[in-house]
């Protein structure tokens, strides 16, 4: 192989690489001050259904009804005690996610959407526990 032929044969492959990192967008991290661990979210009116989440990652708070899909997010808003993300999932849907920090341990999040081609809106309360188990 010519030089000239690597050198082209590099430059695309970065190319591949760069659209590859840059269709997964940087990882999104926890807001200042909010505490990474061990969760217990209440959903708010309705029969107050809890669950139990190990929080690592913003976008498990953001993006709960399309955990473990690869979703696009774009932020509306972003303020020092309350972040607002719209989020695009392909097929398996959409959402909007409002997550106001209260503490570093409490916060209150809506969220609307499309999941699996159903309508979903809810509110929930979010507690730190502590760290994970």
């Amino acid at each position: 192989m010519t030089a000239r032929r690597r050198a082209l044969a590099a430059a695309m492959a970065m190319m591949v690489a760069g659209s590859v990192v840059q269709a997964a967008g940087p990882a999104q991290r926890l807001p200042k001050g909010l505490e990474a661990g061990q969760w217990e979210l209440r959903e708010r009116g309705g029969d107050g259904a809890v669950r139990k989440l190990c929080i690592s990652n913003l976008s498990q708070l953001l993006q709960s009804r399309h955990a473990g899909n690869s979703c696009k997010s774009f932020t509306v808003s972003d303020a020092a005690n309350r972040l607002v993300v719209t989020y695009e999932c392909g097929a398996a849907g959409n959402g909007r996610t409002d997550l106001r920090i209260e503490t570093s341990r409490l916060v209150q999040i809506q969220s609307q959407g499309i999941a699996d081609g159903a309508p979903f809106a809810f509110a929930l309360e979010g507690r730190w526990l502590g760290a994970c188990h």
